[in-house]
């Protein structure tokens, strides 16, 4: 959370908190750094007080005060002074410049579910059934046990950027563990004696049935930190053990990356500027789940003029508001699914649809049609590589000719962790290693000064790697590429022999690419993208 600008402060209050300054011989501020910030001073004043006196102790010029608004409030700075145990001299600030304020100061204190299980009394009752209204996970010390360490849980995760929290049942344990940019990290367990409440708990936040263990169940929670809101996807599942749940973090905060900063390269950058502006036409995305699928989308249409065009989506679930955009998600429960929220769009008179996924026949007949009468149509498929995607919705039941007329083009794409610039070093390519990069990426990770790096592993990293970056693949269908669709039960392996001749770069000659510029491992390169892939 950024410090909020002096910009957003009106001139008006600038001007009333001046004179006040004057008037009590007070300093004023309109900016507070994250150095400011004293997470001692604040340690036992509960959130929802300081929100509603907006007042919060922090340290200016080394020194503590209380930064507030309104200098004539002096009950609430006496009850904080009797709370504190200390006097604090004021400091004036914009009322939003102090909610700011609150709220990094609370979201960075560092509360762990670790030192909350150390101080827990292990023979302690702890069985919780507490009522499923949405909480601010910033509020953690005025709710029973178990919801104190869920909280705690779902704050480190968000912290951490994880995009799944998985909890685990075995005989004598249970397992806590965070996916962070791909890849599953095993966090501080609670004891196994809690595992009953805990999965209550959880269940009856997203609103699911706790008596009913024996079937899987799917629900959905929103919990809060301060302003922002985070949705949370809840699967149970029944296992031998017990209850195994996941639980699927969704930032509707979460800003959308354009396309440039994917990690898409220029000439492909500049290939899909050209697809945007077709009138009509299907583009899918295409790879496995967690792929990054979405979020390519999203900054395609992001792209897209958006004031004189009219957007709809229909998705499962909503991963990000998107402004300007009208999202529809899916409830096959009441009969709201891919093919009959995209024949109700088609009335609502679109330029541009994005169906979350194509599942079926009559969701890819529907998108077809559409395409055909004059809209681009986004969507996304499950397959490992771009022409595979062709063979997908053939295979599906759309007919070739219908596809070569509509299909403009399919990008396929993985996401791949970023070497920490930190602790990254030198690495050598053996013999074998560079046999499976191509050719003129090979000559590049082997010269002189070395290209290639590796892992090592650092405090402000994880296992060497730091954030994610996309791998990816482009194939446009030309007329050649149509001609081909059109015959008779084209293979993915001839379309991919004739998209490589038009241009395609592959993954492997991305990853290569990326490789070379010491964004990525040969290790971290292969995990990605499949040993299939060369």
């Amino acid at each position: 959370m950024p410090p909020e600008p002096e910009t957003t402060e009106s001139t008006a209050e600038l001007a009333q908190l001046k004179a006040l300054a004057q008037k009590f011989h007070l300093d004023l501020i309109t900016v507070v750094d994250d150095a400011m910030l004293a997470h001692d001073l604040a340690a036992d004043l509960p959130v929802e007080w300081a929100r509603a006196h907006a007042m919060l102790p922090i340290r200016h010029r080394g020194q503590p005060v209380l930064l507030l608004h309104d200098p004539t409030a002096i009950s609430a700075q006496k009850h904080l002074e009797l709370l504190l145990n200390r006097e604090l001299k004021p400091l004036l600030a914009p009322q939003a410049v102090i909610m700011n304020a609150i709220e990094r100061s609370y979201f960075s204190r560092s509360d762990t579910a670790r030192e909350f299980l150390r101080d827990l009394d292990e023979h302690a009752p702890t069985p919780n059934k507490a009522s499923p209204r949405s909480d601010d996970l910033l509020q953690v010390a005025e709710h029973a046990p178990i919801t104190q360490l869920i909280n705690l849980i779902l704050l480190e995760a968000i912290k951490a950027s994880a995009s799944d929290i998985h909890v685990e049942p075995f005989e004598s344990r249970l397992r806590i563990r965070f996916r962070i940019d791909g890849m599953l990290y095993e966090q501080t367990s609670p004891p196994k004696h809690l595992e009953p409440a805990l999965i209550s708990r959880l269940k009856v936040m997203a609103h699911m049935d706790i008596a009913e263990k024996r079937l899987p169940q799917d629900g959905v929670a929103r919990v809060r930190i301060g302003e922002r809101e985070i949705d949370i996807r809840v699967s149970s599942i029944p296992v031998a053990e017990g209850e195994r749940v996941v639980l699927r973090l969704l930032n509707r905060s979460t800003t959308v990356l354009p396309l440039v900063g994917l990690g898409l390269s220029t000439a492909m950058l500049e290939a899909i500027d050209r697809l945007l502006l077709e009138p009509n036409g299907i583009i899918i995305v295409s790879g496995p789940t967690g792929s990054g699928k979405t979020t390519t989308l999203y900054a395609a249409l992001q792209q897209l003029n958006k004031s004189r065009s009219n957007i709809l989506t229909i998705e499962d679930p909503i991963e990000y508001q998107l402004p300007d955009i009208g999202q529809i998600q899916v409830k096959p429960k009441i009969g709201l699914t891919f093919a009959s929220g995209l024949r109700h769009i088609l009335r609502q008179d679109p330029d541009t649809i994005l169906v979350g996924e194509i599942r079926d026949l009559e969701t890819a007949e529907i998108a077809v049609r559409a395409s055909l009468t004059g809209h681009l149509v986004f969507t996304t498929l499950h397959t490992n590589d771009a022409p595979s995607a062709v063979v997908r919705m053939i295979d599906i039941g759309v007919e070739p000719y219908l596809l070569a007329a509509c299909l403009r083009a399919v990008l396929a794409q993985r996401l791949i962790r970023r070497l920490c610039a930190v602790c990254r070093r030198p690495a050598t390519l053996t013999e074998a290693e560079i046999a499976v990069l191509p050719g003129e990426k090979a000559a590049r990770c082997t010269a002189r000064p070395l290209a290639v790096w590796s892992p090592q592993g650092c405090p402000a990293c994880l296992e060497g790697y730091k954030g994610r970056t996309g791998l990816f693949e482009l194939m446009i269908v030309n007329a050649d590429m149509a001609n081909a669709i059109r015959a008779e039960h084209p293979n993915s392996q001839s379309l991919r022999e004739l998209a490589i001749r038009g241009g395609m770069t592959t993954l492997l000659d991305d990853g290569a690419e990326k490789l070379a510029r010491g964004l990525t491992s040969f290790a971290e390169l292969l995990r990605t993208i499949g040993r299939a892939s060369y």
